[in-house]
Formats: C-alpha cells, sequence, structure tokens
C-alpha cells in the first residue's frame, strides 16, 4: 500500500485571513503523527511532485489556474467567504493534485493495488472555472482526467463519500461517459447540489449517480447504498481504476454536517471498496477530502487504512482512542 503527500500540503492555511477556518495544517500534521506512531501501518511513504498546469487544465480552465496562480504570488487573498489563499496555497495545491496524479499512475503501472493521498487543500468542490468550499483544484477529477488521457485507462469509477456533496467532480464529468461519479451525501447541506434526479447531461446521461441522504442517517443507509447501488453500477461500468473522494466529516462528532457514521463505519465502507476492487481486478486509490473534528478525521482514517490493507488488529492500530 502506498501513502502519497508533500510537506508543501502543510503550509497552505487560511487562518490569517479567517482566524476561525476549519481547515487547518493540524488535520494533517494530526494524521501523520498517529500514522508515525504506528509504522504508517506499513504503508510506503512518497513524496508527491507538483502537477503541472497542463495537467491542471485538463479540468480546470487556463483562467482559472492562472488566476489562483496569481492571487498567491500577489500575496493572497479571498476566493469566496469560505475559501482563502496565502502565498505558500500555490505549491501546496500543486502537490495535492500531483499527489492524486501520481497515486494513478503508480496504481496504474502495477506498483500497487491501494493507496492513499493524504493532501490539503481538498479538491472535490473545485469546479472547471470556479474555486469553492476550501478547494482550489479538483485532486481526484484531475487524477481520473490524467488516467484516462495518459495513462491507460479508459473508465474511471469515483466514488464520493464526504457529507457534501462533491459538485466540481459532478461537473467536471458531466458531459463523459468514460468517468462514473457516484456522491454519498447530506442533502440540502453545502453545497445545495446533488439531487437524486441528476444523473448528468447530455453523452454523460446516466453516468453521475447522486444518493443523498437525510440529515441523521448513520451506517445502515450508507452501506446499503454501496451495497445496492454502488457496487452493481461500479461491476455494469467495469472501470480500469477505482478512485475515492474521501472525506470523513460524516462522522457523528463533526461539526459541519449532521450525518451519524462511527470510526468503523468508515472501515466498513472502505472493506466493501476493497472487496469491489478485488472483484473487479482494479487497482484502488483514495483521496483526502473533509473532516474537521481532529479525533474523530484521525480515529476513522486510522480505520480505513487498516481496513483497506486488512489489518484491523489491536497492534496495529495500538489504542482505538486517539488524542491530540
Amino acid at each position: 500500500m502506498l501513502y502519497f503527500s508533500h510537506p508543501t500540503c502543510l503550509e497552505h492555511d487560511p487562518r490569517p485571513l479567517m482566524p476561525s477556518h476549519p481547515d487547518t495544517p493540524e488535520r494533517l500534521i494530526a494524521i501523520e503523527a498517529a500514522l508515525a506512531e504506528r509504522g504508517w501501518l506499513g504503508w510506503e511513504r512518497r513524496e508527491a511532485p507538483a502537477a503541472t498546469e497542463r495537467e491542471l487544465e485538463l479540468v480546470h480552465t487556463p483562467r482559472l489556474v492562472a488566476s489562483i496562480r496569481d492571487l498567491c504570488a500577489g500575496g493572497g487573498g479571498e476566493i469566496d467567504p469560505d475559501t482563502f489563499v496565502v502565498p505558500a496555497s500555490w505549491p501546496a495545491a500543486q502537490h495535492a493534485a500531483g499527489a492524486a496524479i501520481e497515486m494513478a499512475r503508480a496504481l496504474l503501472a502495477g506498483e500497487d493495488t491501494i493507496a492513499y493521498c493524504g493532501i490539503r487543500p481538498s479538491g472535490h468542490h473545485a469546479e472547471p472555472d470556479r474555486a469553492m468550499g476550501f478547494c482550489l483544484f479538483n485532486n481526484v477529477a484531475i487524477a481520473a482526467a490524467v488516467a484516462i488521457e495518459s495513462l491507460g485507462a479508459e473508465r474511471v469509477l469515483i466514488l464520493d463519500w464526504d457529507v457534501h456533496h462533491g459538485n466540481g467532480t459532478a461537473e467536471a464529468f458531466r458531459h463523459r461517459a468514460d468517468v462514473l461519479f457516484v456522491s454519498i451525501h447530506q442533502q440540502h447541506l453545502y453545497p445545495g447540489t446533488g439531487h437524486l434526479d441528476d444523473r448528468g447531461s447530455g453523452p454523460g446521461e446516466g453516468y453521475t449517480l447522486n444518493l443523498p441522504v437525510p440529515a441523521g442517517s448513520g451506517e445502515e443507509l450508507w452501506l446499503s447504498l454501496i451495497d445496492e447501488t454502488v457496487v452493481p453500477a461500479a461491476a455494469s461500468f467495469s472501470p480500469d481504476l477505482i478512485l475515492v473522494s474521501a472525506g470523513f466529516d460524516a462522522h457523528r462528532r463533526d461539526p459541519l454536517a449532521g450525518c451519524q457514521l462511527e470510526t468503523e463505519s468508515f472501515a466498513r465502507m472502505a472493506t466493501r471498496v476493497r472487496d469491489l476492487s478485488t472483484t473487479l481486478d482494479v487497482p484502488l486509490g483514495l483521496v483526502q477530502e473533509g473532516g474537521y473534528e481532529p479525533v474523530a478525521l484521525v480515529e476513522s482514517l486510522l480505520a480505513t487504512m487498516a481496513a483497506l490493507s486488512d489489518q484491523s488488529r489491536p497492534d496495529m492500530l495500538g489504542d482505538a482512542t486517539w488524542r491530540p
């Protein structure tokens, strides 16, 4: 198993412009400290390269790429009331996208079958011509686009289990039939998209599956959607690569949403997706998205990575309760 990240991902920090911003470097610091305490669960660490502007432009318009680059170079600023950049945000965003690309490259080259990107800023809200929702560039969408354009994949499945709808990923592939995008998310939550009847457009109609769930939804509903909708759809689609937008903000302790998943719920979802990738004989890569209660985030990720590598024994996880 491979773990991709880069030190610059710790340098993107919106707090000089919004002191109460929930997306802080401490989220990733806590994750990597907990993993280091546990020997990285046996996963191989790799440093991510920076994505090129050409690679970013497989999903995003040149106007958006230039605007973020220039805003960072000019000292940073506000993109919208939730999204801010500082000078270090440009290399952080390049390496976050580069991690997802390099992960897809390694998986499709047969270097391993499972990988994770511990990165920030997140990406799944970033639309082709708009950064929003803490997201600058859409890391998972860029990885899928590069995989199809130059890495030999013909079809990519993206499962988004972040509690917020991945509107940016949906828009990136709205008109395409070579990417199946499936999103499980809390309905009526930011950004307000992801309605059940939105199934894509034109040649992409039927290749977007939005699965909104009500606030208060717990593990039983989320797992049933994977078992009864995601797995059959994936089998029919027959992807060459499975990518997951792995947000952990559907946890019951997360402050930005209202779903009721437990720490082990994410391990159970990960096990199902791992088993799906094994059945289809295709590699699986996960890309970090949301999760804003630090203890819940770390515990959920530890459980997920252990489940992916089938290392759920107590001696692998150590103390089940992590504290910063």
